[in-house]
């Protein structure tokens, strides 16, 4: 039987257009990083005060190959440590998206957050895309969930014994 390798690299190619020289392109931190990080191309310190959000540039624009797509999360980190967050987090980047990529941050924290040209924002994660052929039907098959959802299961874990 063939051994499976414990993370093995599928490169995909994705088109990058990059608008400010001063900025890296997207980058993986670590061999096994997910998400590429996103520098903010902003001209000047931006300060999201808290409970507000922005649209930030990247200064990059991508051509996401057909039957994939883009996704901005945020950065753990800065969510920990700051309380900022992606507000449409996952933001999507369509295939046939060719605008600039930009970035919606919110403060969920207390203090203002200062944004610097240059300062690591998010990440890009490019993930497989099914597309939906919907089949009507009269009558969806019996599930053992059927309609339970919103807390149906509960909220803690139950103990052996208990």
């Amino acid at each position: 039987m063939k051994k499976i390798r414990e993370f093995e690299k599928v490169p995909v190619e994705v088109r990058v257009e990059p608008g400010c020289d001063d900025l890296p392109l997207p980058r993986y931190q670590t061999s096994g990083s997910a998400g590429l990080d996103l520098s903010a191309a902003v001209h000047g310190p931006v300060i999201l005060k808290p409970g507000r959000h922005d649209l930030i540039p990247t200064g990059i624009r991508l051509a996401i190959p057909p039957g994939y797509e883009g996704q901005i999360r945020p950065r753990s980190g800065l969510a920990l440590e700051r309380g900022i967050g992606v507000l449409n987090a996952p933001g999507t980047i369509d295939s046939d998206y060719r605008g600039p990529v930009g970035v919606i941050l919110f403060n969920f924290g207390t203090e203002n957050f200062i944004i610097h040209r240059g300062d690591r924002i998010a990440q890009l994660v490019l993930c497989r895309v099914a597309h939906i052929q919907f089949l009507p039907v009269r009558n969806l098959p019996d599930s053992s969930r059927q309609s339970g959802g919103f807390g149906s299961t509960g909220l803690n874990h139950r103990r052996a014994g208990g």
